[in-house]
């Protein structure tokens, strides 16, 4: 097991917060706690695909990256029509 495996599985752990705060908050911080994971998650990928040395994997961590962002933007113009 190398550094990255354990700092991936350390950020796993650590996505335990965020997700808590995406099901019981209210929506705004429900939103903050959504970036928060899209970004951890992205990292547990730059993680792990560093840990295996695979360079394609990396391009899976720059997606969920643009993907989270966007989605996030999307739900926050959603939401506001709401609040």
């Amino acid at each position: 097991m190398s550094a990255f495996h354990l700092a991936a599985t350390v950020l796993l752990v650590a996505l335990l917060l965020p997700a808590y705060v995406c099901m019981r908050a209210r929506a705004l911080d429900g939103i903050v706690a959504l970036e928060l994971f899209g970004a951890t998650t992205t990292l547990v990928l730059l993680c792990l695909a560093e840990g295996y040395h695979r360079g394609i994997y990396f391009n899976v961590a720059l997606i969920a990256a643009l993907v989270s962002w966007v989605g996030g933007l999307v739900y926050v113009r959603f939401l506001a029509r709401y609040l």
